[in-house]
């Protein structure tokens, strides 16, 4: 079984060794069918610092690091939606 990824963008990097993630997702109303966002933050691993605020990275599921951290980031994204830098894996 393959570990989930997401797209999300930083919206937090005053942790060390911790970002926080914002991954929006569009859902559909059962009955009225009007599209929706819903927005979720996880927080995700990274062993340097050279991810800032704004900066949409790629993250997935691992096996716990503390309480709230399951995720790390693998990589970067550029503008156009392609992964630019990958970071090594644990």
């Amino acid at each position: 079984m393959s570990k989930r990824q997401l797209t999300g963008k930083i919206i937090s990097d005053k942790m060390q060794k911790t970002v926080v993630v914002e991954v929006e997702s569009v859902k559909e109303h059962p009955i009225y069918k009007k599209q929706y966002k819903m927005h979720k933050s996880f927080k995700a691993h990274v062993s340097e610092g050279e991810y800032k605020v704004g900066d949409t990275v790629v993250i997935e599921e691992c096996p716990p690091i503390s309480k709230d951290k399951k995720w790390q980031v693998i990589g970067k994204m550029n503008e156009k939606g392609q992964e630019i830098q990958e970071e090594g894996n644990k």
